[in-house]
């Protein structure tokens, strides 16, 4: 598990390989969006699964490295470091959210950490395009952004017992 006071070599190679797993995934099922510059794909429901998984350390460094590496792998190299920024920071609050908040039930914490990380990824793009654009692209992203987030948090939410159960039975 990766601790935030005690990063080992054993957590280093657990968080490459999560991110190449979701590099691989999210290359995979994409969906190109020209209105937007960009696509709809799976990195999102990864990015939460890790940091509902280990928390907001990993979260955030699976989250900002998939981001910066699937856009410069997808030839989005103007992306790169605002998808740096805005997957990590994602990642790291809903890691925090679902770990720190007292909100009741597994299910309900992971909805609400979903929502959170949504809001980061969704406003993030939508400065993002529109400082790299115009405001009518940001304005764009808003809608296939918040789609994207929300099937990625319902992903996250439904695979989030089964790897539980597998984490505790494996370690």
């Amino acid at each position: 598990m990766v601790k935030e006071d005690d990063f080992s070599l054993k957590q280093l190679v657990l968080l490459a390989l999560l991110t190449a797993i979701n590099v691989v995934v999210s290359r995979i099922f994409i969906i190109p969006m020209p209105l937007t510059h960009g696509n709809i794909n799976l990195c999102d429901a990864i990015i939460y699964l890790v940091a509902l998984l280990y928390g907001p350390v990993a979260g955030g460094i699976v989250g900002g490295l998939s981001g910066f590496l699937l856009d410069l792998l997808g030839g989005y190299g103007q992306f790169m470091l605002f998808s740096l920024v805005v997957h990590g920071l994602e990642g790291f609050f809903v890691g925090l959210v679902f770990r720190y908040w007292n909100l009741g039930n597994q299910i309900v914490k992971g909805v609400i950490a979903g929502v959170v990380g949504v809001f980061f990824m969704v406003a993030g793009y939508f400065v993002t395009n529109t400082v790299l654009y115009t405001f009518a692209a940001g304005l764009a992203s808003l809608f296939t952004n918040t789609i994207q987030g929300v099937v990625s948090v319902v992903i996250a939410i439904v695979l989030l017992p089964s790897l539980q159960h597998l984490m505790a039975r494996y370690g």
